[in-house]
């Protein structure tokens, strides 16, 4: 077991002795028994059913009884059986040694021990299979939780591997059009910054989080491949502090959020643009912001790569995040909020 299942085990038991001590305290008020020694004696009593707990739970592990098999349901009554003799020759154990009943209390020669301990079986049997029936259920939300994980990260990894591709087959475009355009200088420029982003992909293919930091530099590196399509169209900034800089964010998210600001704001406009982008700690959350100028749609467009970022914060965040494209004077404005972290 587990250390958190151990604290569980033992604090649910020892509830259970606190609850029988203060029922046959009360039903024996008027006896004047010391109320610490005999609530003390239930506690101990029922205590001894932690190593029994460990015991089923390791049993329903290796000889599970669902789907019902003949001889693993009698493996389980065989080792019910048996813990309820143990437990009941240590109640009685403990009933001689500390006497919570005072002169009440029965000598060992006074125990009808074979008739005590087949009257406590059905107690010790339901006990048994109470212990049984939560550990099967237990191990059943335990891998439900993991099949659960295992599928959110399958499909984080899936789209982690879908905006790759994307992002790359952008780019390429974009240097068949210098290499058309007889720009070729520019071209084998934009193939060396094309070379640090597909590292910098490969490099951090199994990993969810970065710092902002990586990221900011690769978007750094992507931006100035943009500007060397545009030259005379585009310009851009970048603006974080050193403790922003240190914020974990999951890998490849601002590429898309900018490549959508450049597609869709620079690209379709014959006038100067920009492309700001903007990161700040507001309390506990992580804020970026991304201006783009260039005309405004009605409706800001979804393409693949926000369908995805938003995806990909769904499976890291849940409801904790936040995206909105809105309309901004002279252009639009991407806004991104996380919870704060920072890489470890």
């Amino acid at each position: 077991m587990s250390r958190r299942v151990w604290l569980f085990a033992a604090g649910f038991w020892a509830f259970f002795g606190i609850i029988s001590g203060v029922q046959v305290w009360i039903s024996m008020i008027t006896h004047g028994h010391s109320v610490p020694l005999l609530i003390g004696y239930h506690v101990i009593v029922w205590e001894g059913w932690l190593l029994p707990t460990a015991g089923i739970l390791w049993l329903a592990r290796r000889f599970p009884v669902l789907p019902p098999r003949r001889l693993n349901v009698l493996l389980h009554m065989l080792a019910a059986s048996a813990i309820a003799v143990l437990h009941g020759v240590l109640w009685m154990g403990l009933l001689v040694t500390m006497r919570p009943y005072d002169s009440m209390t029965a000598e060992a020669s006074e125990l009808p021990v074979a008739q005590l301990l087949f009257a406590r079986l059905p107690l010790e049997w339901t006990l048994y299979c109470l212990v049984l029936g939560a550990g099967i259920a237990y191990e059943r939300t335990l891998r439900a939780m993991q099949l659960e994980t295992s599928l959110a990260e399958a499909r984080l990894h899936a789209l982690e591997l879908q905006i790759q591709p994307h992002f790359l087959f952008n780019t390429m475009n974009a240097i068949s059009s210098l290499v058309r355009g007889r720009r070729n200088d520019e071209a084998v420029t934009m193939l060396a910054g094309l070379s640090e982003l597909l590292r910098y992909t490969l490099d951090h293919a199994e990993q969810q989080r970065v710092s902002l930091e990586e990221e900011l530099t690769v978007l750094r590196r992507y931006l100035e491949i943009q500007h060397i399509r545009f030259p005379d169209r585009m310009t851009f900034a970048i603006d974080a502090g050193d403790e922003t800089k240190r914020a974990a964010v999951p890998a490849l998210l601002l590429q898309p959020l900018a490549e959508n600001a450049v597609r869709h704001g620079i690209d379709p406009s014959s006038g100067p643009g920009v492309v700001d982008v903007r990161a700040f700690r507001s309390g506990e959350r992580l804020r970026i912001e991304i201006f783009n100028s260039g005309n405004v749609a009605a409706a800001p467009r979804i393409g693949i790569g926000l369908r995805n970022t938003r995806e990909r914060l769904q499976h890291l965040y849940g409801a904790e995040w936040s995206f909105e494209l809105t309309n901004a004077k002279g252009g639009v404005l991407a806004s991104l909020s996380i919870p704060w972290s920072e890489v470890a």
